[in-house]
């Protein structure tokens, strides 16, 4: 396959832990935004899409999300603000977001690449086809010890300690090595 786009969850899969940081206290982990730029270097596109149900409590605004995550390199940002009973199709597991990117930037999800810490976002993939990297860090412990019901009908290609093990994982079935 070659690798369109690749997709990455905010919290817990490039900073932060299992629980919502807000834009100003979220701290990216130490090498996520070297593997941002190698990814996009590499000729990959690489999007943040992320569920905020704070920004519809009022806790914070869309546009401090987008900012800080424009600033960490991405080449566009994908955000739910609704709240999980809401009954948007953005929110993951809905695969609104990950739709809505392929239209605007005309890829085809079958050729991209999610990597996240929970279930939902293995479940919106699995919606798309897309290939499903799920990490250790964030929440991605818990979905593997109380999520795995959810996780049957989800054919995951890789679990990985973190992040960058799974773009090194991702580079060695490009069959390349990360960029130095």
């Amino acid at each position: 396959m070659k690798i369109e786009a690749v997709f990455l969850d905010r919290d817990g899969t490039i900073g932060g832990d299992d629980t919502v940081h807000y834009p100003g206290k979220f701290e990216l982990f130490p090498y996520s935004r070297e593997l941002i730029e190698k990814l996009k270097g590499s000729g990959f596109k690489v999007f943040s899409f992320t569920n905020q149900p704070g920004i519809a409590r009022g806790e914070a605004a869309a546009e401090e999300f987008f900012d800080e995550l424009q600033d960490f390199g991405f080449d566009d940002v994908y955000i739910c603000p609704h709240a999980h009973h809401d009954g948007c199709s953005c929110r993951k597991p809905a695969a609104g977001m990950l739709l809505s990117a392929a239209e605007k930037h005309h890829v085809n999800l079958e050729n991209c690449v999610v990597i996240g810490d929970r279930w939902s976002d293995m479940a919106a993939a699995s919606k798309t086809k897309s290939m499903k990297i799920l990490v250790k860090t964030g929440a991605g412990i818990i979905t593997l010890n109380e999520h795995s019901d959810k996780l049957k009908e989800i054919e995951i290609e890789y679990i990985a300690e973190d992040l960058r093990a799974a773009v090194e994982w991702l580079y060695l079935q490009q069959g390349t090595a990360i960029p130095t």
